[in-house]
């Protein structure tokens, strides 16, 4: 049989009209169309993997619903329409439970009924299998060392803590300062974890109106308020069995925090303007740039919330506490955007390595994507220099900790640059670097008799 095409089996007894079907599906030539008088012969040919397989209900050997179990079995993606000399109602409904994608009786039209349920079933067939190639490519693209680069020692804790997330439908929440990347965590977790193939539904809980949220989480009825012209589900019902990432839940109103809480506690939720309620099964992963126990202590957020809330903490840590990771990370997004761009690659000169290690990325990841994106475009040559790289002069360290020296030269180094920093004030600079300001003092003298 060729390669290519639309591959159908037909497993019909009656050689005459096994001849018949096959006659008339090898009309359109895109189908290569292949007829069995058994059971055992079709099954011994399931490896070829064709895409639809028609089954008479009462072969010989087999009855119908044994057959669609060993093709379900064999390979579940191949597609099977059951032909029958009777029609039996109850027989089909079981045969469609099983996984059938039709159930069709022998009569005088059955070759143009037949032809239109095959057209269909390939549509279908063929969404199926994109739906399927996009899951696993979605998965890939989240897999851990994809998604979240980095060797520092803060970060393999943070692996360590997102691999023992995905084993569990233990609520998980993520903390982290701006641009630290909580929401790809959240997403790397929801795809390498058992509900990867359910939805992953996000919300900023920051972006929504206090009086919308109820609204926006669990839906309304047509009607219940101005506006609501027709039914809406929430972001509950729209997750699923899935994943509901509820991004900068520090944020979230007070009054509408109590709503929540219960919501969670009963596992199901109420559409406004209705009475009747609705389970919800998702998993919950919430973000915040905030420190939620302080939070509670400020009255700002329900101390049961939180713990109802709290789950699996992963605690992301700022760019500029992940040392020579920011080069890793450079270099990752150097590379990305030179594949994206069509262009060749570029590496770092040594000083624009030492320009990126001294400065402390406020924008934390997302800054520096941008930054190293921009000094691309920028550079001339085949490597990045410092003066592509634009930063914020506010933000930029001298080399204090880029260069080599021993801890006295270290230590005067630094008080130096506090004394800068806080106009000379030593007893300022002896608080910050939690020293006595003797010792502030001493460190000053030596410089100024070095």
């Amino acid at each position: 049989m060729s390669e290519k095409g639309f591959t159908i089996y037909v497993a019909e007894d009656n050689e005459w009209y096994n001849k018949l079907i096959v006659h008339n599906l090898s009309l359109n030539p895109d189908f290569n169309v292949k007829g069995f008088l058994n059971g055992k012969d079709l099954i011994e040919n399931l490896s070829d993997a064709p895409d639809i397989v028609t089954i008479d209900y009462r072969l010989p050997d087999i009855t119908g619903d044994e057959l669609l179990a060993k093709i379900k079995a064999v390979n579940p993606t191949i597609e099977v329409i059951v032909i029958s000399e009777q029609d039996e109602i109850e027989i089909a409904v079981d045969l469609l439970k099983m996984g059938a994608a039709d159930y069709i009786v022998k009569s005088k039209d059955i070759q143009e009924r037949l032809l239109k349920i095959v057209n269909t079933v390939r549509t279908t067939s063929k969404l199926k299998k994109e739906i399927v190639s996009l899951k696993r490519e979605v998965k890939g693209k989240y897999a851990f060392e994809k998604t979240m680069i980095g060797k520092s020692k803060p970060m393999q804790q943070v692996f360590d803590m997102m691999s023992k997330a995905v084993n569990t439908n233990i609520n998980v929440t993520i903390t982290g300062e701006t641009g630290t990347g909580k929401e790809v965590v959240a997403k790397a977790i929801h795809y390498n974890s058992y509900c990867a193939d359910k939805p992953f539904v996000a919300i900023n809980m920051a972006a929504i109106p206090a009086d919308l949220l109820e609204s926006e989480l669990f839906g309304h009825e047509k009607g219940a308020f101005t506006g609501a012209h027709a039914r809406r589900i929430g972001k509950f019902e729209e997750a699923g069995e899935g994943t509901l990432f509820l991004d900068e839940i520090g944020e979230m109103d007070i009054t509408f925090q109590a709503k929540l809480l219960r919501a969670l506690q009963e596992r199901e939720i109420v559409r406004v303007g209705s009475n009747k309620s609705i389970k919800i099964k998702c998993r919950i992963i919430v973000a915040t740039n905030r420190t939620l126990q302080n939070e509670v202590k400020a009255g700002n957020f329900r101390e049961d919330l939180y713990f109802r809330l709290i789950g699996l903490p992963i605690h992301l840590p700022p760019l500029k506490e992940r040392n020579k990771d920011v080069l890793i990370l450079a270099k990752h997004f150097i590379n990305a955007f030179c594949k994206e761009n069509g262009l060749e690659e570029k590496g770092i000169d040594e000083d624009a390595q030492k320009k990126l290690l001294s400065y402390q990325w406020p924008g934390n990841i997302r800054e520096l994507k941008s930054v190293v994106e921009l000094g691309v475009v920028m550079s001339s040559g085949d490597h990045i220099s410092a003066q592509d790289l634009s930063l914020n002069s506010e933000d930029a360290l001298p080399n204090v900790l880029t260069e080599e020296f021993s801890l006295r030269e270290y230590n005067r180094r630094i008080v130096n640059l506090y004394m800068d920093k806080y106009s000379n004030d030593t007893k300022l600079v002896a608080e910050k670097l939690d020293i006595g300001q003797t010792t502030v003092y001493r460190l000053l003298k030596e410089m100024s008799e070095k």
